[in-house]
């Protein structure tokens, strides 16, 4: 790569004053000295990953932490070979300074230590973003790249002190983000990283303890600030790193996730979990929507979720009369005191069905401490185990239970619901009740998610019971083995230190347990979205309802949110202020942080939305559009439907168009292609289109519901926005 063999510079003709030597000559000199220090950076990092994965793996904590570098090599050698000299965002110039600070996706320093890039999350490159007039932060002046195909296509600089205009070419301070926003969509989240804006930075870089709600309008760039500050929070608190748990990012549905998919590899970051809601859950794949709003309403509870624990309960309550265990030797007696002992052995916190395992050795100790007779306890511990009797008892006791039995149990056992749920009335618990008690809805998705968490998984518990005995089967044969090894050893007659050695380190339990293969046992794939996490950023939030947030509270015991939403988007209302929602569902330490400025939705279009949102929520927080871009809204019929998709697609070689309509249209039976989506408002929601075509949408639902899909549709134009409707 070095020396560079053409510029980093590919202005466009009607750029060729920004091509002056004079202006860039010195970003073409640190530009060679970046591409010489990536080539060796690239071979160094290439070199240092074939030694570790030849390294041999070891066993334990050693092969975590090979694991975890081989993971760190690999993520920072993908993104250096991915961007190349595009890893530069900018650079920024202080009144003193003689160099000005380059600042990049990712930190470089050359052989000589010195600095090339500067990491976009370190505390000094904050001015490069935060910087205002208002607030220079110590810059005189800042500049920012647009790159193509890896190449400069456009630049444009800020100044902040009146003695540095002299010497530069674009003195517009929003020149780089207004331009930006005026470019054609794909169909991935485009990259914005250089653009972020001071009141943006702010809240990537705000602590992580605690909540912090981002409340913001449409285009506001609440996505934009919830993928940054994952990258941010990950790099900057070590309390978040990956051996702490990490972060989990949670979209609100599949197109969201699919269109953000990029933005954190980008970012130099692939260590945070994506998912959304019904990944949490293995019966979420194939949920369907609650059809009757009452039930959905009645298990939004949060109250519904924690009768999870008394329907468990029921489950680990002793029994309340003894009996007699009879074995070879003597019948002994279990009293229901014994019972109620060995149930108490259960640990705090310990999953039911691994509980249980506890729950048997106490019971078994129980009975061998009381035992009177002449067999040993091994030997008695052993029969017990095969007592049919005793096994009987104990599985009545104590059950294995699979969560989805537990909870399709209080859809189908009025009894069993009330039990669990005391507070719902008559009506309340029939109305609950269905013939197919495990058809899974959406609103079942927490309560089996609270169930499988307080349960386990009865498989794990099964796999620990059977690897536990094969180990045992194993050591009993290996002591038969080195039994015999002692007797042939001592029975050769050999003497001197050699022959005492081998027999003394045959008789050792270490030398017994290291012919034992425990490599040999299955091993069960972890849960890699079970948690806990260090931090969870819940994008579209407003939409979450209380149950829905137990998920992800089990998920987070330190209570480190990011909150990214907007009130006015919840399609079924909300009318309490974030604090309270927040407080209700078991967050007590909530900051609020406010984005006002609509960067993406034309004036235009914003002119007509806001109407429709606050027809049904006067308080609305519509944001303000800080851009025109002169193409008024369209009405028209939805037999023009064709003819308006054929016109933008021979006007506009790039970009991407969305259909957004109800039933068959907005459910993907359209005519959808490569650039043209076919979607319904729900889906919608996150993303954003140049064109948008709203077909019937006056069909959306009254209400709530349907006023703020018309909303959230209307806002996913940047460019254009069509209204067709039927005669």
């Amino acid at each position: 790569m070095s020396p560079l063999s053409t510029s980093a510079f590919d202005l466009p003709e009607r750029l060729a004053p920004k091509a002056d030597p004079a202006l860039i000559g010195r970003d073409e000199e640190h530009f060679a000295a970046v591409a010489e220090c990536l080539e060796q950076s690239i071979a160094e990092l290439s070199g240092r990953l074939d030694a570790e994965r030849r390294a041999p793996g070891g066993m334990g904590r050693q092969a975590m932490e090979r694991d975890i570098e081989i993971h760190r090599l690999t993520s920072r050698l993908r993104t250096l070979r991915r961007f190349g000299l595009d890893l530069c965002l900018g650079h920024m110039a202080g009144a003193d300074d003689a160099e000005p600070v380059y600042v990049g996706r990712l930190g470089l320093t050359d052989s000589t230590g010195r600095r090339l890039l500067l990491d976009w999350r370190s505390p000094a490159a904050e001015p490069f973003f935060a910087a205002t007039h208002a607030n220079p932060m110590g810059l005189a002046s800042r500049r920012r790249y647009r790159w193509t195909r890896g190449r400069i296509s456009d630049y444009w600089d800020e100044v902040f002190t009146a003695d540095e205009l002299e010497g530069h070419a674009a003195l517009d301070d929003q020149s780089a983000f207004i331009a930006s926003l005026g470019t054609n969509r794909s169909e991935r989240m485009r990259d914005v990283l250089a653009t972020i804006q001071a009141d943006q930075d702010a809240i990537i870089r705000a602590g992580s303890r605690g909540a912090l709600v981002v409340d913001g309008g449409p285009g506001t760039g609440k996505t934009v600030v919830a993928l940054h500050r994952s990258a941010y929070l990950l790099y900057s608190d070590p309390r978040l790193g990956h051996r702490r748990g990490g972060v989990l990012f949670v979209g609100p549905h599949r197109p969201y996730l699919a269109y953000v998919a990029d933005v954190l590899p980008s970012l130099g970051e692939e260590g945070v979990q994506t998912c959304i809601l019904r990944d949490l859950v293995a019966e979420g794949a194939a949920a369907t929507a609650e059809s009757d709003p009452d039930v959905a309403r009645l298990k939004s509870s949060a109250d519904l979720v924690k009768g999870i624990e008394k329907a468990v309960r029921f489950y680990e309550e002793p029994p309340g009369e003894g009996m007699t265990v009879t074995t070879h030797w003597n019948d002994i007696w279990l009293s229901a005191d014994d019972w109620a002992a060995a149930f108490d052995a259960a640990e705090p916190g310990t999953p039911h069905n691994e509980a249980r395992d506890q729950v048997w050795e106490e019971l078994l100790t129980i009975l061998v401490d009381a035992h009177e007779g002449d067999a040993s306890p091994e030997l008695l511990r052993k029969s017990l185990r095969q007592n049919r009797e005793l096994l009987t008892a104990f599985n009545r006791a104590w059950p294995l239970l699979e969560a989805a039995d537990l909870v399709s149990d209080l859809w189908s056992v009025p009894a069993y619901l009330r039990l669990c749920a005391p507070w719902l009335d008559r009506d309340e618990v029939r109305k609950l009740q269905r013939a197919d008690a495990q058809a899974w809805t959406v609103s079942d998705l927490p309560l089996l998610d609270a169930a499988r968490q307080r349960l386990g998984d009865p498989e794990t518990a099964r796999r620990k019971r059977r690897n536990k005995a094969v180990l045992a089967d194993q050591r009993e044969q290996m002591e038969r083995v080195v039994d015999n090894l002692i007797e042939a050893v001592s029975g050769s007659g050999a003497d001197g230190d050699d022959g005492e050695g081998l027999v003394t380190m045959l008789r050792g339990e270490d030398a017994k347990a290291s012919l034992v293969d425990e490599s040999a046992l299955p091993v069960l794939e972890p849960d890699v979205l079970a948690g806990p996490f260090a931090h969870i950023v819940v994008d579209e939030a407003q939409e979450l309802t209380d149950a829905e947030w137990q998920m992800l509270l089990l998920r987070c015991p330190s209570r480190s949110f990011t909150i990214v939403g907007d009130r006015a988007q919840a399609r079924h209302g909300f009318t309490e202020s974030w604090q309270e929602r927040l407080a209700r569902i078991g967050l007590d330490r909530i900051d609020v942080a406010s984005l006002s400025v609509n960067y993406r939705t034309p004036e235009e279009i914003m002119t007509e939305a806001a109407p429709v949102v606050r027809a049904v929520l006067p308080d609305a927080n519509v944001p303000t559009s800080i851009r025109s871009s002169g193409v008024p809204v369209v009405h028209g019929s939805v037999a023009e439907l064709d003819a308006v998709l054929d016109r933008w697609l021979a006007e506009h070689a790039d970009g991407i168009a969305c259909v957004i309509g109800a039933g068959d249209i907005g459910e993907g039976r359209f005519r959808a292609t490569s650039r043209v989506r076919s979607l319904t408002p729900e889906l919608s929601k996150g993303l954003e289109f140049d064109l948008v075509v709203l077909v019937d949408p006056e069909k959306f639902g009254t209400g709530v519901e349907g006023a703020v899909d018309r909303y959230v549709a209307m806002t996913r134009a940047t460019q254009q926005l069509v209204v067709l409707t039927s005669p």
